[in-house]
């Protein structure tokens, strides 16, 4: 336990300014996550605009966007069955090349059927990519620096809801929505480029099956079996099915009474992800003085404390909200995934697949449960919904034992 608290990110950050290397290390690596997923959230920004084009309901249009789930978990499992074949560097640099067709296709403006088909073939190749960056992280990283560069990689995630949003309602507002997807396929381009470029020097070579590997469901059930690993799917299902659950129903809160707040101004909103960007690389020093499970709660429990503040009639409480709920569900979100990496023992990128999975996964129902709540109940039944699912997380951190597994 020792070793995972001096390995936290913050105090990466901290030694970080007497190590210049191992700050463009962890920038890098941030980076990577950028460009990696900014596709993912951003076009929730302009939710409102997309349903307006396409003449469809708020939760029908959400469901399309957030279709990127559906591929990223089923992707996720995929890459993790064959990821000891492909190797790190041009699997990660091919997926985010191949990400920019899909969305440049979106750019088109085609039918809702191919509009979601393309946001799943977009979730596929994140997936892809973020499974084998994973992988790459444990692989690569000794035990004292692997808990700072899944932190830092959880950090650039973080900026690419903020960039990736304001970006995306700037280019849609100037230039219109077909603008707005061309934009982000070249932001994929750049990725592959710098995956091409970052990776060259120590990445590894695929490892080569033993004579006689496991079976993959042989791998997947021993995990499974895993009591803290079992618990951290459960968390990062819980955690996206919140995040996206509030992220994505209250654009449409927004944009109506009493607050009418205009495209732009909607992605300005998501400011709120500043606080994110700054607390998330300090969960390691929040795991150092609390643990985990206790972080965990800590974590959870700011995000419930912003829930009540989304229900208020006025904007400023409703964006204290927002900031708590982000950095809540963030943090929380970087120690399930150190929790992971960590836990599993062997076979990290089978275990980082089915978080991936779960994770995923609790995203995609998480929109479409939200979303029937949304349109039957209205936005105070959504908030509650999501309040008991942070606390269903909340009672799965009880099971973590993550000193059995290191």
């Amino acid at each position: 336990m020792r070793q995972i608290a001096e390995s936290a990110t913050g105090d990466l950050l901290a030694s970080g300014a007497h190590d210049p290397a191992r700050v463009l290390r962890g920038a890098t690596i941030g980076l990577m996550a950028f460009l990696t997923v900014v596709d993912l959230f951003g076009t929730q920004a302009i939710l409102p605009s997309l349903a307006r084009a396409y003449a469809v309901p708020p939760a029908a249009m959400a469901v399309a966007v957030n279709a990127t789930t559906f591929g990223m978990a089923f992707a996720g499992l995929a890459v993790a069955a064959f990821s000891h074949r492909i190797g790190r560097r041009l699997g990660v640099a091919a997926a985010l090349l191949l990400l920019a067709v899909p969305t440049a296709l979106l750019g088109t403006m085609p039918s809702l059927p191919v509009f979601a088909g393309l946001r799943v073939l977009q979730g596929m190749f994140m997936a892809t990519a973020f499974t084998l960056t994973l992988a790459y992280l444990g692989e690569e990283y000794a035990a004292e620096a692997a808990a700072g560069a899944f932190a830092a990689y959880i950090t650039g995630n973080v900026a690419s809801n903020l960039v990736g949003r304001l970006l995306s309602a700037w280019l849609a507002d100037h230039l219109g929505l077909s603008w707005n997807f061309l934009g982000f396929a070249l932001l994929n381009a750049a990725g592959a480029l710098l995956a091409t470029v970052a990776l060259r020097s120590s990445m590894k070579q695929p490892m080569r099956a033993p004579e006689r590997r496991p079976s993959v469901i042989a791998v997947w059930a021993d995990h499974l079996r895993h009591t803290t690993l079992l618990a951290a799917f459960g968390i990062g299902f819980c955690v996206l099915f919140a995040f996206i659950g509030i992220f994505t129903y209250v654009n449409f809160v927004l944009v109506g009474q009493p607050f009418m707040i205009g495209p732009m101004m909607l992605g300005i909103v998501y400011l709120v992800f500043v606080p994110s960007v700054l607390t998330t690389p300090l969960a390691g020093r929040l795991v150092a003085r609390l643990g985990h499970r206790h972080g965990l709660w800590a974590s959870l429990g700011l995000a419930a404390v912003g829930l009540p503040f989304l229900l208020l009639p006025e904007l400023r409480f409703v964006l204290s909200g927002l900031v708590l709920v982000a950095v809540g569900t963030f943090l929380a979100q970087a120690i399930a995934t150190g929790i992971v990496g960590r836990a599993a023992t062997r076979e990290r990128a089978a275990a980082s697949g089915l978080y991936l999975f779960a994770y995923y996964l609790g995203g995609l129902i998480g929109t479409a449960a939200l979303g029937q709540v949304y349109q039957r109940f209205g936005w105070s039944a959504c908030v509650l919904g999501i309040a008991l699912v942070l606390g269903c997380a909340a009672v799965l951190a009880a099971h973590l034992r993550l000193r059995a597994a290191v």
